[in-house]
């Protein structure tokens, strides 16, 4: 079975069909950029052409980088804040005339890898954190979402967790691999203990082995520690298999 997943994203909207038995992608990606602004009714005609390309006449799973609940937008990041309100897959679904599931963008990352990545077959909680730009997170009981978590914006030290510890912040302070795994590791202790995850995936670019042998034996969890298996691949994933898990 095939689902179409699509992630919007602030400067390009990219889609592919997923086999959801394996979460593997069976067609290539298909990019259109994000248009100016990125309102809404901009963003679903991008969205309508994206479908188009792939012919798709059936169910499709779209992510992201907002809160939405019962398929409202509840917040905007990197994207017009009209958004805000906008009922997301009431949106989608008249612009495609297909049945659309939408969900956030890390959520979409987690689906990806506790059903088909690194986290597959794990049972108890399993944390998602997306080092980027920001820190992207979700949360898995088993393989039930519990959705729309900002933990990216505790506070610690004064500021928020990913003003200090995100990989664009490793970037523009040039800081050494030790000492960004050290501000890394004050986060992951302080959430462990919030939260007391069985394990905790890592993911974004940092997340390639090419990387990850540069910090990963520096950080210390009780938790199991893995990268993650899926970088640009995904959100697609994810909102493919989110689409087909909440509505079977």
């Amino acid at each position: 079975m095939e689902i179409l997943g699509i992630d919007i994203g602030g400067t390009g909207i990219k889609g592919a069909l997923v086999d959801i038995e394996s979460g593997q992608l069976t067609s290539e990606r298909f990019r259109l950029d994000t248009p100016g602004g990125a309102c809404p009714e901009e963003v679903a005609e991008v969205v309508h052409a994206v479908a188009k390309h792939f012919l798709w006449k059936k169910k499709v799973g779209i992510t992201m980088p907002v809160r939405i609940r019962d398929g409202i937008a509840c917040t905007a990041a990197n994207i017009d804040p009209s958004w805000i309100g906008t009922d997301v897959e009431a949106l989608f679904s008249s612009a495609l005339e297909l049945e659309v599931t939408a969900l956030n963008d890390a959520d979409a990352a987690g689906y990806a890898e506790v059903h088909y990545g690194a986290g597959r077959g794990a049972s108890g909680k399993t944390l998602v954190l997306t080092l980027g730009t920001g820190i992207g997170s979700s949360l898995f009981v088993g393989h039930v979402l519990v959705p729309n978590l900002e933990l990216g914006h505790l506070r610690m030290g004064g500021t928020t967790a990913e003003a200090l510890a995100a990989n664009s912040i490793r970037k523009r302070d040039d800081l050494s691999w030790k000492k960004w795994a050290k501000r890394l590791q004050k986060y992951l202790t302080y959430i462990e203990f919030l939260l007391d995850p069985s394990l905790i995936i890592l993911g974004g670019g940092v997340s390639r082995p090419k990387r990850t042998r540069h910090y990963f034996h520096l950080l210390k969890t009780n938790a199991r520690l893995l990268p993650a298996q899926f970088q640009n691949e995904a959100g697609i994933i994810g909102a493919a298999c989110a689409a087909h898990t909440q509505t079977v």
